[in-house]
């Protein structure tokens, strides 16, 4: 008789946040698998984050080697206070955050809401941004240490700790706020009015600031820093010069002021993860269209082209309107468009630093020039293009449907960058008018207009040939900011290449508002329109052509992995 052996069951291990470091840094090394370029693009944005690590760690150091007590707390609470700030916006308006492992993977597993949000939190750590922040606020820990020794130091490395956790659950928890609101239908607008409303007080507010500034005194500054330094921005990061100047219980309150900041963006952003990872938001119920005219056809064209004829090239440009229209990452980036295209003119025209000659003249402040105002528009033509640099990432594998079709690289260009224009060209005309409103100078709305169009068209056509040989796979996570590891900087890379080179091919119109003077305020709107519309196609031509050939190694490149 067969005695039956029960083999004791192994008990079941408890997830913790190391789990989640192992299994980010395990598909940090299957991503760079076999893709050397990915290892490259990795190395030197490790070299550049330490680079510029380096640099704001001496400044923040400075005080302390300096043995300057008076200024250590001024550094201390803007430093600091820039850092968060800079972790809370940048993800926003520009590279986005790091979703190497997407919050959506972990949705039908039994983990808890806390081992979910801890665990992303330390993964998010071992990254080069956190790296190159945690090597910058160091600067702080010397100060406290050199000006108070051990204490201090020990202190000042506590809050340099709270803050980079603070940057962190911030920068997180906004984002997946601000991506569950962008994916209403019914939030979308009242997000874009506020964020317009917003970037129109950022000029007026950064007029008032340089004001300020010029007239204030280092004692003023010093008040300021001091209740920058009770503020969720700056506490941890003065807590060490506190204890250096024999504040210990300020020192101890500053702690608990980041400890509770960061409780509650923690729970935040738990509140927000659990929506993200189901990726759904009510938009209300459909609504059937009544009296359809032209059959199903015509049902797939939005009322913007109906303009389009009703073929290949009609049908894609639909498709693209379609998807800026209704995908939340193409929205947040006509969002970022709308933003910076209004903050950036004003700030060029109304809000420059004035300078004060030895003979008594005044240069710069508030006053401008078609050149100025050429150049100022240049740069919003070439952003506005900025977001076709890496256009097929947002298809991703849905690519392929194209690839199959056998769609022309030309027509394909061509269409993706009428549905974009569908939207921008009408932000561009808006930010133009009432640039030349609040300047009183409408005679110079040509100008803009020329210079704008200049930019953009070369913008498209440069941005053309970068979205094609510069394409990178985006995550397939529901945030819309969301980066794969490493695509940080190779965003930046491309963005910096695409600015510089479409800026470049528009100079010719800001020599010529400097030169050629009134009649140039006549010629301006007609030569760059042609310029920009010509640039554009011309770009659509050459890079149809490269397309063609690469259409394979694009589909792979631009289809995440899983």
């Amino acid at each position: 008789m067969a005695v039956p052996v029960t083999v004791p069951e192994r008990p079941a291990r408890r997830v913790s946040s190391r789990h989640f470091v192992r299994l980010k840094l395990r598909v940090l090394g299957n991503n760079f698998r076999g893709q050397k370029w990915r290892i490259a693009l990795f190395v030197l944005g490790l070299l550049l984050g330490l680079w510029f690590a380096a640099v704001g760690f001496f400044l923040l150091a400075t005080p302390g080697l300096a043995d300057e007590p008076r200024y250590a707390l001024m550094v201390a609470a803007f430093g600091g206070g820039l850092l968060t700030l800079g972790w809370l916006l940048l993800p926003l308006v520009f590279f986005g955050v790091d979703e190497t492992l997407d919050p959506a993977r972990f949705a039908l597993l039994p983990l808890p809401r806390r081992t979910l949000v801890t665990g992303l939190l330390a993964a998010a750590l071992v990254s080069v941004p956190a790296l190159a922040t945690a090597l910058t606020a160091a600067g702080l820990v010397v100060t406290a240490g050199l000006l108070g020794g051990w204490s201090a130091a020990l202190v000042g490395a506590l809050g340099v700790v709270a803050g980079l956790l603070v940057c962190l659950a911030g920068a997180r928890a906004l984002t997946s706020a601000f991506a569950t609101m962008l994916r209403s239908r019914r939030v979308r607008d009242l997000a874009a009015v506020l964020l317009a409303v917003l970037a129109a007080l950022l000029g007026p507010l950064q007029l008032l600031v340089f004001a300020a500034v010029r007239q204030t005194d280092w004692d003023r500054l010093d008040g300021v820093a001091r209740v920058v330094g009770w503020t969720p921005f700056g506490a941890p990061w003065t807590a060490g010069v506190d204890v250096a100047e024999g504040r210990a219980g300020a020192a101890v309150a500053k702690l608990l002021i980041a400890v509770a900041t960061l409780g509650v963006l923690l729970f935040w952003w738990s509140r927000s993860l659990e929506s993200a990872m189901v990726g759904t938001a009510s938009s209300g119920p459909a609504r059937t269209p009544r009296g359809v005219v032209g059959g199903a056809v015509a049902q797939l064209f939005p009322r913007a082209v109906g303009w389009a004829r009703r073929d290949r090239f009609g049908a894609l440009v639909a498709r693209e309107c379609r998807y800026w229209w209704r995908d939340a990452r193409r929205r947040a980036n006509l969002i970022t468009v709308a933003v910076v295209g209004v903050f950036v003119p004003v700030m060029v025209n109304l809000g420059g630093v004035s300078f004060t000659t030895e003979g008594g003249a005044e240069l710069g402040g508030g006053d401008s020039s078609p050149a100025l105002v050429s150049l100022s528009m240049i740069f919003v033509g070439a952003l506005a293009s900025l977001t076709l640099a890496n256009q097929f990432g947002f298809d991703g594998s849905s690519y392929a449907a194209n690839l199959v079709a056998g769609v022309p690289g030309r027509v394909e260009l061509r269409a993706r960058m009428a549905a974009f224009s569908i939207y921008v060209v009408p932000m561009l005309v808006v930010i133009a008018v009432a640039l030349a409103l609040v300047l009183g100078r409408p005679a110079w709305l040509g100008v803009m207009g020329g210079a704008l169009a200049a930019a953009y068209g070369c913008g498209l056509a440069i941005n053309g040939f970068v979205s094609v040989l510069g394409a990178y796979s985006l995550p397939e996570s529901s945030n819309p900011f969301a980066m794969n590891s490493g695509a940080g900087f190779t965003k930046g890379l491309l963005t910096l290449v695409s600015m510089v080179a479409s800026a470049m091919t528009a100079v010719p119109f800001v020599v010529a508002a400097a030169l050629l003077g009134d009649v140039w305020l006549w010629l301006a709107l007609p030569v760059g329109l042609a310029y920009g519309v010509g640039a554009a196609l011309l770009g659509a031509y050459l890079a149809g052509d490269t397309l063609d050939r690469r259409q394979p190694e694009l589909l792979a490149t631009v289809t995440p992995r899983r």
